[in-house]
């Protein structure tokens, strides 16, 4: 993992296409902004776990129905 450390208002860039800009520091808190094509999905890293947790569920049943099928 990289760590770098930034101040209110400074950004990086991401594959030349991502900016990630501190917009506000409040105690603990740190808000971002990120600005990227539209064709980049963005997710807090919570909801892109249950996405995959949710497709890796999917793709078990839609196997397990193709077995059942098969017999």
């Amino acid at each position: 993992m990289l760590a770098l450390t930034r101040k209110k208002g400074e950004a990086l860039v991401l594959n030349n296409n991502i900016e990630v800009t501190i917009l506000e520091i409040r105690g603990d808190q740190v808000k971002i902004g990120v600005s990227a094509p539209k064709e980049v999905p963005i997710y807090r890293k919570e909801v892109y776990l249950q996405i995959q947790k949710e497709n890796e569920e999917s793709s078990n049943a839609d196997n397990m129905e193709l077995l059942k099928n098969m017999f």
